[in-house]
């Protein structure tokens, strides 16, 4: 190690500064003033304080950096560059390029040393949540006195922005009541935002806020202050029961002839500008992507502290899986994300005998599969009595840290948000639940989710007017297709019990994205071994009947009218091919011949959902009849509703013979 001195600290800070700022300037885009007033927090952080490793930048017990301001995305990929993550300073040069591994924000899977995809603002302190829930309780699941596999902190930079978003207000009391003592938040306070100083639309005291949460609350005057930084931070770690926020008072674009002003928040600084500040900062103004090979040589240092962490890890983890060989082999499987062996053959099988609400299915399902996944965690926004999201035999999170309960609260942004934290953190499979037309509160979340590949599952249930009398604001219609719209988000909307299983089976061994949107009310039940359920939910959409005059096509609740209507099409010599869709996604995936198979060309055909009709005339053709929701429901007992909007048996046996009629 070398002996550092102030100069050389100074010299590695101003290098991290200048890193951001040629790149943004080479981008003629970004945002320069955050890394020129942050990057002092950085170089403690990533040079003196965090456990990492940037040859192994997925090492399971490494301290987690959250960028929750991702807009200052250019002080992160300077760091990484600098701390020998595999990010070349050419990358750096490629800023917001096509296919540069540097994007305009961070994004996870693009760039080592990412943790989590940041820049709508507030969601990456909201995972960041997540991450020390999922750190909190795999630490109570495998710690043992003197074993300490699990034990590693989560760090986040934020900004003004983050914090008046409303998911850091969820995100921070949940934080607060969970006691997440690993979670150390540094707050960029520099008074000014994108239109002008704070004091325009944020005067509260931040300070009392986040005490009022239960959080531990420093603040730090001088955002170049490296000893006063760094005095606050240990002091964080030091409070074990408590998150902690560190209001760090910096200068936005630190250094430049804009500082402290909003003109520097988004824009490059410009050339000269560029070199008006190299040159107050004393570097060279005529080099660019420049770093001094003495500075080069402190930041690397990081490389061989981060070999020799991990080595210590290894070694101690030998020890540990012989003291405890199946949590050691437990622990080892579920970071390297595989399921048990044999896991798929708890799934349960239900009988035709008596009608099951999909989302009693799921309860079912649920807790039959955590006998032999351990890693599956989470709950409810305060609705786990109607969701069914609840393990019976485990307690509560926040009342024992190996509980696999977790009451969120009504927090469904906050929720969903810190389950794709817990899926980026590793070791765990998380979901979150609540009522479907409430998906509308957390949709940016899915949508995050979906853009991370996360293996977050995100379970809805009441998914139509078949909820009935709470009537229209609790009744979804736009919302099953405006999901399908998300790309990579895996959609399910089982038409029974067996489907159910044969999604949840698919949504766990698929570790992407997924939400279900499950019944309320009671459906009757298909035989899993006559219609071949799993193998033809894998494929999206399968025959249930065949028929050669017509085909129905509907998805969840709806499946079971269309099968009416087509006994009763029989009846009077009209032979219907009935399909259920359990899955636009999966239908997609499959190839033209099987899509053929089941939407074949010259055959009328109808769909049903008790939704809107947009995007149903992909698979039924122009000339196809799209029954379903373009309105809101109403307030009264479920089959009135479902038989006054036209949701019915009757509606299909009706629109089929004015189409057969054509």
């Amino acid at each position: 190690m070398s002996d550092t001195t102030p100069e050389l600290e100074q010299l590695a800070i101003n290098t991290l500064r200048f890193l951001a700022v040629d790149a943004v300037e080479s981008a003629k885009s970004g945002h320069p003033g955050a890394p020129l007033g942050c990057a002092p927090i950085a170089y403690l952080l990533y040079h003196k304080l965090m456990k990492y490793s940037p040859t192994d930048p997925l090492w399971s017990d490494r301290d987690r950096f959250v960028l929750s301001n991702g807009h200052a995305s250019a002080l992160l990929y300077g760091v990484l560059h600098l701390t020998g993550y595999d990010l070349p300073i050419e990358q750096l040069a490629k800023f917001r390029q096509w296919g540069s591994h540097t994007p305009g924000h961070p994004e996870y899977g693009e760039t080592p040393g990412v943790e989590v995809t940041t820049g709508p603002l507030g969601q990456g302190f909201a995972m960041a949540v997540g991450l020390a829930i999922a750190e909190k309780h795999l630490a109570a699941v495998y710690n043992h006195e003197n074993h300490t596999p699990v034990d590693h902190y989560t760090y986040v930079l934020c900004g003004d922005g983050d914090l008046m978003e409303g998911i850091s207000h969820e995100s921070a009391s949940l934080a607060g009541t969970l006691g997440l003592g690993k979670l150390v938040v540094l707050y960029d306070d520099n008074l000014i935002s994108l239109d002008g100083p704070t004091d325009l639309s944020y005067t509260e005291d931040v300070t009392k806020r986040f005490e009022a949460y239960d959080w531990h609350v420093q603040m730090v005057h001088d955002g170049n202050d490296l000893a006063g930084i760094e005095k606050a931070i240990l002091a964080a770690k030091a409070e074990t029961t408590k998150p902690s926020l560190i209001r760090v008072r910096t200068v936005i674009g630190y250094g430049s002839p804009k500082a402290g002003t909003n003109k520097v928040h988004g824009e490059a600084l410009g050339v000269e500008a560029t070199k008006a500040t190299k040159k107050n900062l004393g570097f060279p103004e005529d080099k660019s992507f420049y770093v001094p090979e003495e500075a080069g040589k402190h930041w690397l240092e990081a490389v061989e502290k981060g070999k020799a962490a991990l080595a210590a890890w290894q070694q101690k983890f030998e020890a540990y899986k012989q003291a405890y060989p199946e949590l050691g082999e437990q622990y080892t499987r579920t970071f390297e994300a595989k399921l048990a062996d044999g896991w798929e053959k708890i799934i349960p099988v239900f009988p035709t005998e008596k009608a099951v609400a999909t989302r009693n299915a799921g309860q079912v399902i649920l807790n039959a599969v955590a006998k032999i996944i351990p890693e599956l965690f989470g709950g409810a926004a305060d609705l786990t009595s109607s969701t069914k999201t609840i393990f019976k035999d485990s307690p509560s999170f926040h009342v024992d840290p190996k509980g696999r309960n977790v009451f969120f609260g009504v927090r469904e942004f906050g929720m969903m948000a810190a389950v794709n934290g817990m899926a980026a953190h590793g070791g765990i499979i998380p979901f979150g639940s609540t009522f479907y037309t409430f998906s509308d509160y957390c949709r940016s979340a899915l949508r995050m989710g979906a853009l991370q590949s996360s293996h977050s599952l995100y379970i809805f249930t009441h998914d139509s007017v078949g909820l009935g009398e709470d009537g229209p604001t609790h009744q979804p219609i736009e919302h099953l297709m405006s999901m399908r719209c998300i790309p990579q988000l895996t959609d399910f909307r089982p038409a029974d019990a067996n489907e159910t299983s044969a999604c949840w089976q698919i949504a766990l061994e698929r570790k992407s994205a997924s939400f279900m949107a499950l019944s309320r009310q009671d459906l009757p039940v298909l035989d899993a071994v006559k219609y071949k359920v799993l193998e033809g939910t894998r494929k999206g959409a399968y025959i249930l009947e065949t028929g050669k005059d017509i085909v129905l096509v509907a998805t969840g609740s709806e499946v079971a009218m269309i099968m009416k209507a087509a006994a009763e099409l029989k009846g009077e010599g009209i032979e219907a091919t009935v399909v259920s869709m359990p899955s636009f996604k999966l239908f997609e995936e499959q190839d033209e011949a099987y899509k053929m198979s089941i939407f074949p060309h010259g055959v009328p055909k109808i769909s049903l959902e008790a939704g809107a009709t947009m995007g149903w005339w992909k698979y039924i053709g122009r000339d196809g009849i799209a029954i379903g929701l373009d309105r809101f429901g109403a307030s009264a007992p479920a089959p009135l509703v479902q038989d006054k909007l036209g949701i019915s048996a009757a509606a299909v046996v009706e629109a089929a013979k004015k189409l057969l009629k054509k």
